[in-house]
């Protein structure tokens, strides 16, 4: 194991659990299918198993691990259908969020927010993979966010740890490529323009060609 999984420190201990098995689930280092065994996660991360436990729980909410015949949890193991019906849930989301954005009054703020996302974008890519998985995430999520749908945002959140679990499918370099700026720029440059149908088949145009590189 890596340093992701060694110690931690005693404040907020089950979130810390969580960030630092979460790392190691978006990054391969506990690789699909692998059992999540509570007696050597509690050991490596120098917590009480009643604290793993509790944050593999929230695993398992968020779609990053998942339970056998015997309720033993996994990392979960995501095939070629699953991480195409991901991103098909992604695309229908995210362009009614486009949508939506588009038709209110507010639009000009909410392109200059996305915009700032896209900053913040380019600055990670020459950081850790990490950074540049939560540099997309944020984009995505300040897109729904940004539509003040609700419960559009909460279905997003819903599908993030599966989100997740389909970066690393097809390997390192599949999954940056996916993360380029200038694709990410078509999708606020076609909201900015006003035009609904635009913004939609841009975002589900980005979004078959993002499963298709992960599945293809």
């Amino acid at each position: 194991m890596t340093a992701s999984l060694l110690g931690l420190e005693k404040k907020s201990l089950r979130e810390q659990a969580v960030t630092a098995l979460r790392r190691a689930i978006t990054s391969g280092e506990l690789e699909p299918g692998r059992h999540l065994v509570e007696t050597e996660l509690s050991e490596m991360l120098g917590i009480s198993r009643g604290t793993l436990r509790e944050a593999l729980r929230q695993l398992e909410q968020e779609g990053l691990a998942s339970a056998g015949p015997r309720g033993r949890l996994s990392v979960r193991h995501l095939d070629e259908k699953e991480i195409r019906d991901i991103f098909s849930v992604r695309a229908a989301l995210e362009s009614l969020a486009a949508r939506t954005l588009i038709d209110q009054p507010r639009r000009a703020k909410a392109v200059g927010e996305l915009r700032e996302a896209l900053e913040l974008m380019a600055d990670a890519a020459d950081r850790s993979l990490e950074d540049r998985i939560e540099a997309d995430l944020d984009f995505h999520r300040l897109l729904c966010r940004l539509s003040g749908n609700e419960t559009l945002l909460h279905q997003w959140q819903s599908l993030e740890g599966s989100i997740r679990m389909s970066i690393m499918f097809a390997g390192l370099e599949r999954a940056t490529s996916n993360m380029s700026v200038a694709r990410h720029r078509e999708i606020v440059d076609a909201i900015e323009s006003g035009d609904a149908v635009t913004a939609r088949e841009t975002i589900l145009s980005h979004m078959d060609a993002a499963s298709e590189n992960l599945v293809g």
